[in-house]
């Protein structure tokens, strides 16, 4: 019998989540409309109460919002962390091995320039999206404003990874000081009085996870550095931008970038091109990770690349997670820790208006045709809401004929 507070098993889990993972387009917001939509008001997993306390808990936390709130859900349903590994399972892995397949037959669209050229248009619009509606969210006052050009200018004087978490951590600081009295973010629900969520999760096993997943920030790129190790390497540069993704999946774009393009692993093309393509599948934007993995140029790459960097993008959200949910119902009333958020909040928004102009723009648009090409399918997207599969169909089509 179905219900809220009935418990499921782990292949029940599986199964809705693929079929989620098979036909949930539209980014991390939309996703949320879809696990209401099949999760709460279908098949009655829980109430719209201890489904908003959980969407709090995942939109608080830096990560994929979605992919964490599916991950949550799962455990919750399937009894453990085992319906949580199929939730995620079931959402993610239909993208991620389309993505990777693509990657490892790029040899043979190598000599598709005009199809490629139009995925990084695309690109552009979906980025430039991203920014007008998490500016209009995340900024809507004068001191987040403030913290989001600061952000911005700290990443492009400074550059690199080091720039992007300076901006993210100043951009907390600042919110503890200018954000205390602002109104939530259009998209942060408030803190209602919801009832406490029946967690099958001790603190003490939470605690543990958030150690870990510290642990896993500090100590693989000390090792690293020290014994040459790539695929150690590998697994830091996805683990560190997985962690530092606060706003929305399209965030990791700048982190991502600065961690495979910057050192060479991943040419500019082919970045910009994957992250194209990846808009055109459904499911997690990380997902694009596994193209990455895959299409890596010093091994470990093709299919171990796309298994190391897929887990490891999404390892550190599924880890904070899973261990703050026994202590989220007293955090989420903090006063000081809602303000921090703000901030970081604000933050990320200059740190993806930088990368909106590089590499995105700079490494896409040449000319006015491509400015035109990638306008239209801005407009497409913000103006007439088109679904982003037919502006990928589109812009792919405007390269083919500008080329």
């Amino acid at each position: 019998m179905q219900g809220p507070g009935v418990q499921g098993s782990p292949g029940e889990v599986f199964g809705a989540f693929l079929k989620l993972g098979l036909t949930s387009f539209g980014g991390p917001i939309a996703h949320l409309g879809y696990f209401r939509d099949e999760l709460v008001l279908r098949r009655r997993w829980l109430d719209d109460a201890a489904y908003g306390d959980l969407v709090a808990l995942c939109q608080f936390l830096p990560g994929p919002a979605s992919s964490q709130l599916g991950f949550a859900l799962g455990l919750l349903r399937g009894g453990g962390l085992l319906g949580g590994l199929a939730a995620w399972a079931g959402f993610t892995l239909p993208s991620a091995i389309v993505l990777a397949a693509c990657a490892l037959g790029a040899a043979s669209l190598a000599g598709a320039e005009g199809l490629l050229h139009g995925l990084k248009l695309v690109a552009v619009a979906v980025v430039a999206q991203a920014v007008w509606g998490m500016t209009r969210t995340l900024t809507p006052d004068r001191p987040r404003a403030a913290i989001a050009l600061a952000a911005l200018a700290l990443v492009v004087f400074i550059g690199g990874g080091f720039g992007q978490l300076a901006a993210i951590a100043l951009g907390a600081l600042a919110g503890l000081v200018l954000c205390a009295e602002a109104a939530p973010a259009r998209d942060m629900p408030s803190p209602a009085e919801a009832p406490v969520l029946p967690v099958p999760l001790s603190r003490r096993a939470g605690a543990l996870l958030l150690i870990l997943f510290a642990a896993l920030l500090v100590v693989p790129p000390v090792i690293a550095a020290t014994t040459g190790i790539q695929a150690l390497a590998l697994f830091d540069a996805f683990y560190r931008s997985g962690a530092l993704v606060f706003g929305g999946g399209h965030v990791v774009l700048p982190l991502l970038q600065a961690e495979v393009v910057t050192p060479g692993w991943v040419s500019t093309s082919t970045f910009l091109a994957g992250y194209g393509l990846a808009q055109a599948v459904p499911g997690p934007l990380f997902t694009f990770a596994a193209y990455l993995g895959a299409a890596m140029g010093p091994p470990p790459n093709g299919i171990a690349g796309a298994a190391i960097a897929l887990g490891a993008i999404f390892l550190p959200g599924l880890l904070l997670v899973t261990g703050m949910l026994p202590f989220w119902d007293q955090l989420r009333r903090r006063a000081r820790a809602q303000a921090a958020m703000r901030g970081a909040n604000a933050a990320v928004v200059g740190l993806l208006g930088a990368a909106l102009y590089s590499p995105v723009f700079t490494g896409a648009v040449f000319g006015p045709p491509d400015f035109a090409a990638a306008l239209a399918g801005f407009l497409l997207l913000t103006v007439w809401r088109v679904p982003p599969l037919a502006v990928v169909v589109v812009l792919a089509a405007a390269g083919l004929f500008l080329a």
